[in-house]
C-alpha cells in the first residue's frame, strides 16, 4: 500500500503521477486499485515506465479523472499473487476514443473534441452544444528584423497544418493524442492532447523545433488560435482576462456605470457572469444605443507589466484599460449559454505573450493565445557578435582564455532548438463564476500532481544515492541550512534578476560579477548555465528527500529548458547541447554532456510527461553522436579524426551520458541493444589496463564495445561532474554482475583525492588535473562507504570541509564564515539587489550534490568540532 498526498494543489480536471518500486514487489502485469483516504475506491488507469533488471515494475504511472471531491490523499496498492489481486474501479464516465467522420472523435463525458481536417480540432462541443471550432495554430513572420525606431516590415500570415495524428492512449480515464505538422513551410511542431474522464477542460502541450535561417527569418508571432460560437445577446456575453491577482470582468454591451440604471439585479448578474433579466424599460428601449466592444487586447510585454485595451471595431481606435503587473494568462469568451476558457501556462514567465478576444459582437469571436506576442518585436535568433576575428582553433582558445567563450563561426546556431509551451481550452457551460476563474487559473499555472513521500522513494531505492534531511546534529543542522540557503539563493535571483522570458526561461546563470553586482549575463561563457555541472541533479534529488513543491517547481522548469532549449532535435547536432555561453544555442561545444538523459529521468517518472520521453528517446542511439563532432577537438594533443571503428569517447562526462541514456532505453523499453552496450562497455572500462583512470576509449560503433588494449592515465576535473558518480552508484547497486566496473570505480573513486604519495605508490605516478575538491568529495564518501573504511570516511569530510581554493567552505567548520545576503542599493545599481557573491552555479550544484551523497552515506562520521 502506497500513500499519495498532493504536491501543492489538487488536479479536479483529472491527473497523471508516477510511483517507484522496490525490486521484486510488483509483477510486470500486476493490476492496481486507488482508493482515497476515506476508503472509497476511485477508477485508476495505469501503465508501466520502467522495470528492474528482473523485470519487475520499477516506476507505474496512473490517471484518474475529474474529481467531483478531492481527497486530500490516496492509497495506491498493486495487487500480489497467490492472493486475491487488486483491481481498479470501473469508471462512472470513461473517456472514449473513435474514428468517425473522416478522423478521431474524442469525447471525456462531458466534452467531445473532433479531430481531423489538418487543424488541431474541427469541434468542441459540450453536450448538443458546438462551443468552438477551427482550433488552430497561427503564426507570423518577417523577412528582416523589426527597426529600432520602427518602420513598415512585411509580415507573412500562416497556419500549421497537421500532417500525423497518432492516438497514444485511448482510456479509459486518460487519453493522448499526438499531432505532429508544420507551421506553413517552416518550424515543425508536436501537440499533444490530454483528455481526462469527466472533465471540461483539455490540457495541450505544443512543442516547436526552430529550422529557420537566423539571417532572413524572423518570428513575429505564434500562437493557438479557436472560433468561439457566440449565441447570447449582447449584453449576455462576457469577457473575462485574468491580471495580477483576480480578472478584468467585461461585459459585450455592458449595463453597468450608464446614465440609466437598468436595475441593480440586472448589474449584478452581468458582473458575476449570469442572464440579465429584465431590464429596466429606460435602458432596454436605448440597448442600440451602448457601444457593443467587439475585441479585447492583454499584452505581457515584460515579468514586470502587462497592458489591457479594447475597441469596438477594427477601423476605430483601441481604448486603455487599467493595466497591472503579472497575468495569470486565462480568459474567457462566451456568455450564459457557454463559451470557451484559454489560456498558457507560465504566462508572464515565458512573455511576450499575449492573449486576444476578437469578434465578441458577432456570431463567432475567436480567441488567441499568443506564445509569441505580435506586439513585440520579432524574435532575432543571430549570433549576438560577428567573431571578433576568431577563425582559427589557436584564436578561439584565446578567447575562451578571456571570456570563457568558446567560440566558432557557424556553431551558434539555433537551428534545431525546440520550446514546448502548456495550453489549456476549456469548454464551460456558462460563463464562470469569480470563484471557478480562479480556480481555472490556478489549475493552469500549477498543475495537480499526485507524490508520494520522500520515506517511500528512498524505500524504493531509485536514483541512487539520497537519503532523508536530518537535523540531529550542529554539524547535519548546518548542512542542511546551507542547502536550504543555495536553494533559497536562486529563487531569489530568478526573482530579482528576472530570469524569464520565451527562451530563457527555467534556466539560471552561471557565474556572478560581485564588481557589477549582477550575473556576468554578458560575457561569454559565464552568462547562461544550461546545465554545467548539474544543477539539475542537485535540484532533482533535493526535491526527493524533502518532497517540497517549490523545489519540484523550480527542478520543473529548469528540465522543460535544458531539455529542449540547450539541445538540438534536429540539423547536424542532433542529440547534442551546447555548453553555457551568453545565448543558450552560442557555444561551439555541442556535447552529450549537456543533453544527458540523467537530467531528464527524475521528471518523466515523477510526471509520466510523455515529451520529456521524446526527449530521451532522441537519445536512442546517443553514441552515433560522437561521428558529427569530437568533443575535445581544439585541446587535442594526439592527431585523431572520428573513426566508426575506434570512436574517442570520454570515460567521464562523455560515457556517464551514454550510460544513462543507455539504461533509460533498457528500462524504459526493454531495449536489448541498449543493455547489451551498457553492460559491455561497463565490462570493458573494468578491463582496461588503468580502467577510469584512462580517462579515455575507443568506441567501436558496430559492436559497441571498447578498446581494452590502450593503456594510458589522463584525469580530468570534469570527468565526473556530469552525473558519472549518480549514474555509477546506480549501475553498481543494480547488481548486474559486470566482472571489474565496480573495482575501476572504487579505484577511481579512492585516487582521485589521495594524497600524491598514494597515488604514485599505486599508479606509478601522481595525478595531476585535480580540483573541485569538494565536488569530488562525494567520490570518496562513496569508495568509504562501499569498503567500510572509517579512515576514507574521515578524509572525504576533510574534503568537503577544508578551503582548498575552489568550492565554497573557506575554514574548518567551527570558524567558517556564516553564509548570509548582502543588500546592495543606491545609484550603483539600476534597482537594490541582495547578493551572495562568493556563490556561483558550479559551487552551488556541487555543494548540494556533494552534501546529499555525503550525508547520505557517510553522515555518522561528520563530527561537530
Amino acid at each position: 500500500m502506497t500513500e499519495l498526498r498532493w504536491l501543492d494543489r489538487p488536479g479536479e480536471e483529472g491527473t497523471t503521477w508516477g510511483v517507484p518500486w522496490p525490486r521484486g514487489a510488483v509483477a510486470r502485469d500486476a493490476p492496481f486499485a486507488l482508493a482515497d483516504d476515506a476508503g472509497r475506491e476511485v477508477p485508476v488507469q495505469s501503465w508501466v515506465t520502467a522495470t528492474w533488471p528482473d523485470g519487475s515494475v520499477k516506476w507505474s504511472a496512473h490517471a484518474i479523472g475529474a474529481q467531483r471531491d478531492v481527497a486530500r490523499a490516496y492509497r495506491l496498492e498493486p495487487g500480489r499473487e497467490p492472493a486475491a489481486p487488486a483491481a481498479p474501479a470501473a469508471p462512472a464516465t470513461a473517456v472514449t476514443v473513435a474514428r468517425e467522420r473522416g478522423g478521431l472523435v474524442v469525447s471525456t463525458g462531458v466534452v467531445t473534441w473532433e479531430l481531423g481536417g489538418g487543424t488541431v480540432a474541427r469541434s468542441i462541443s459540450r453536450g448538443n452544444r458546438e462551443i468552438a471550432r477551427n482550433v488552430r495554430l497561427v503564426s507570423l513572420r518577417q523577412g528582416e528584423p523589426t527597426p529600432d525606431e520602427g518602420g513598415a516590415v512585411a509580415r507573412e500570415q500562416g497556419e500549421g497544418v497537421v500532417e500525423s495524428v497518432t492516438v497514444e492512449q485511448d482510456g479509459p480515464l486518460r487519453a493522448v493524442v499526438r499531432l505532429e505538422g508544420r507551421h506553413g513551410d517552416w518550424l515543425p511542431f508536436t501537440v499533444r492532447l490530454y483528455f481526462h474522464a469527466g472533465a471540461e477542460q483539455v490540457r495541450i502541450m505544443h512543442t516547436f523545433v526552430w529550422d529557420g535561417d537566423p539571417e532572413r527569418d524572423f518570428l513575429a508571432g505564434l500562437g493557438l488560435r479557436a472560433d468561439v460560437v457566440m449565441r447570447d445577446q449582447l449584453h449576455d456575453r462576457h469577457v473575462r482576462l485574468a491580471g495580477a491577482e483576480g480578472f478584468l470582468t467585461e461585459a459585450v454591451r455592458g449595463l453597468t456605470g450608464l446614465r440609466r440604471d437598468p436595475g441593480e439585479h440586472v448589474r449584478r448578474a452581468q458582473v458575476e457572469g449570469r442572464p440579465a433579466g429584465e431590464i429596466a424599460p429606460e435602458v432596454a428601449s436605448r440597448l442600440h444605443l451602448i457601444p457593443a466592444w467587439n475585441d479585447y487586447t492583454l499584452d505581457q510585454g515584460s515579468a514586470d507589466g502587462f497592458t489591457l485595451r479594447k475597441r469596438t471595431a477594427d477601423g476605430h481606435a483601441w481604448v486603455t484599460i487599467p493595466s497591472g503587473t503579472r497575468s495569470g494568462g486565462y480568459g474567457y469568451v462566451g456568455g450564459v449559454s457557454g463559451g470557451l476558457g484559454f489560456g498558457l501556462r507560465d504566462f508572464w514567465r515565458l512573455h511576450p505573450t499575449r492573449l486576444d478576444v476578437r469578434n465578441a459582437a458577432t456570431g463567432m469571436a475567436t480567441a488567441t493565445v499568443w506564445l509569441w506576442s505580435p506586439s513585440a518585436p520579432a524574435m532575432d535568433l543571430r549570433f549576438y557578435h560577428d567573431g571578433m576575428g576568431q577563425d582559427t582553433f589557436a584564436e578561439q582558445l584565446e578567447g575562451l582564455e578571456i571570456t570563457y567563450e568558446d567560440y566558432e563561426p557557424g556553431f551558434g546556431d539555433a537551428h534545431g532548438v525546440a520550446r514546448t509551451h502548456e495550453l489549456t481550452l476549456r469548454a464551460c457551460d456558462a460563463t464562470p463564476s469569480a470563484a471557478d476563474l480562479a480556480a481555472h487559473a490556478a489549475a493552469l499555472d500549477r498543475p495537480g500532481l499526485l507524490a508520494v513521500a520522500p520515506e517511500r522513494a528512498r524505500e524504493a531505492g531509485v536514483f541512487g544515492v539520497w537519503g532523508l534531511p536530518d537535523r540531529s546534529t550542529p554539524a547535519r543542522a548546518l548542512i542542511e541550512d546551507r542547502l536550504d540557503f543555495l536553494f533559497d539563493l536562486y529563487v531569489m535571483e530568478r526573482e530579482q534578476r528576472r530570469w524569464y522570458g520565451f527562451w530563457d526561461y527555467g534556466d539560471v546563470m552561471h557565474t556572478y560579477d560581485p564588481d557589477r553586482h549582477t550575473w556576468r549575463y554578458d560575457v561569454g561563457g559565464y552568462a547562461w548555465d544550461n546545465s554545467e555541472l548539474s544543477p539539475d541533479l542537485w535540484l532533482w534529488l533535493q526535491y526527493l528527500r524533502t518532497g517540497r513543491a517549490d523545489v519540484f517547481r523550480f527542478a520543473e522548469a529548469m528540465t522543460r529548458h535544458t531539455g529542449e532549449v540547450d539541445v538540438y532535435h534536429l540539423g547536424r547536432w542532433k542529440g547534442l547541447g551546447s555548453r553555457h555561453n551568453v545565448q543558450h544555442w552560442g557555444c561551439s561545444c555541442k556535447q552529450l554532456r549537456i543533453s544527458n538523459a540523467a537530467y531528464r529521468r527524475f521528471y518523466y517518472y515523477l510526471t509520466a510527461d510523455e515529451r520529456t520521453g521524446d526527449l530521451m528517446d532522441e537519445l536512442s542511439t546517443p553514441e552515433e553522436t560522437f561521428l558529427v563532432i569530437d568533443p575535445t577537438r581544439k585541446v587535442r594533443e594526439d592527431v585523431y579524426t572520428p573513426d566508426p571503428a575506434a570512436l574517442s569517447v570520454g570515460l567521464g562526462t562523455d560515457w556517464g551520458s551514454l550510460a544513462a541514456a543507455w539504461l533509460a532505453r533498457w528500462e524504459r523499453h526493454g531495449d536489448e541493444r541498449a543493455r547489451d552496450r551498457l553492460l559491455g562497455t561497463m565490462a570493458d572500462i573494468g578491463a582496461m589496463p588503468r580502467r577510469f583512470l584512462s580517462g579515455e576509449g575507443r568506441l567501436n560503433l558496430g559492436t559497441g564495445r571498447f578498446d581494452t588494449s590502450r593503456d594510458q592515465i589522463s584525469v580530468s576535473h570534469l570527468s565526473s561532474l556530469f552525473g558519472l558518480p549518480e549514474i555509477c552508484a546506480e549501475l553498481i547497486a543494480l547488481d548486474l554482475g559486470v566482472p571489474g566496473f565496480e573495482e575501476a570505480w572504487l579505484e577511481y573513486c579512492r585516487l582521485y583525492l589521495a594524497t600524491p604519495g598514494q597515488q604514485e605508490a599505486e599508479v606509478g605516478r601522481p595525478l595531476r588535473g585535480i580540483s573541485l575538491i569538494q565536488a569530488h568529495s562525494r567520490l570518496t564518501a562513496y569508495a568509504a562507504a562501499r569498503t567500510g573504511d572509517d579512515e576514507l570516511a574521515a578524509w572525504a569530510w576533510r574534503k568537503f570541509r577544508l578551503g582548498e581554493g575552489d568550492q565554497l567552505n573557506r575554514n574548518p567548520l567551527q570558524h567558517e564564515e556564516k553564509w548570509e545576503l548582502t543588500t546592495v542599493d543606491g545609484p550603483e545599481v539600476p534597482s537594490p539587489v541582495r547578493e551572495a557573491p562568493f556563490v556561483s552555479t558550479n559551487s552551488a550544484a556541487q555543494y548540494g550534490l556533494a552534501a546529499i551523497c555525503n550525508l547520505a552515506l557517510i553522515g555518522e562520521h561528520l563530527a561537530d568540532g
